[in-house]
């Protein structure tokens, strides 16, 4: 049996495909952005398991609500990356999600800490998070997403919904409030 060939349309066609609801739109739709979909979903949530289940929720909102979709407001790809990251964060806030991450056994999950995150012990980086506990709120939030979470300045922006050089601004107060504390 020969490996099935990647269906790829242009993303015009591709819309055009998607309102007459063609099934080779859904294949395409898979194909062209799977990957792309699933790594924003993993990132947020940090659980393959609940990240392919949300990129299944994120096709379906995608083929159902596809006439929300409006060309003049934006790119198609940046359409489907917001009801991705928007599924994710309603996960990641879900009264379930938390519980299962919080009824996970402890042997497994010191296994699953290790290696996810590759962790090495590294002195330098030790008291750091509890630096960062003496921080404001808003600093707090700011150092979590980007420098423990890996967000970039816009995306943590847009997730704290705050101006671009109100985040920046925060970030090198923080930063220089830390170097104080290690001074």
């Amino acid at each position: 049996m020969s490996p099935k060939r990647k269906i790829s349309l242009s993303e015009e066609e591709l819309i055009h495909a998607l309102r007459r609801r063609e099934k080779v739109a859904a294949e395409a739709l898979y194909d062209m952005y799977s990957a792309s979909l699933y790594g924003v979903i993993v990132r947020i949530v940090n659980d393959d398991i609940a990240a392919e289940d949300i990129l299944q929720e994120t096709f379906l909102k995608i083929w159902n609500s596809f006439s929300a979709y409006s060309a003049d407001k934006g790119r198609l790809f940046t359409w489907m990356v917001n009801i991705a990251r928007n599924l994710s964060i309603d996960k990641l806030r879900s009264k379930d999600f938390k519980n299962q991450s919080k009824n996970r056994e402890l042997e497994n999950n010191v296994g699953l800490i290790d290696e996810r995150e590759n962790t090495v012990y590294k002195p330098e980086l030790l008291g750091i998070k509890e630096l960062v506990e003496t921080l404001k709120p808003e600093q707090k939030s700011i150092l979590d997403l980007v420098y423990f979470k890996g967000y970039t300045h816009v995306e943590a922006a847009e997730q704290l919904g705050v101006p671009l050089g109100t985040i920046k601004t925060r970030l090198r107060m923080a930063i220089q409030q830390l170097r104080k504390s290690f001074n």
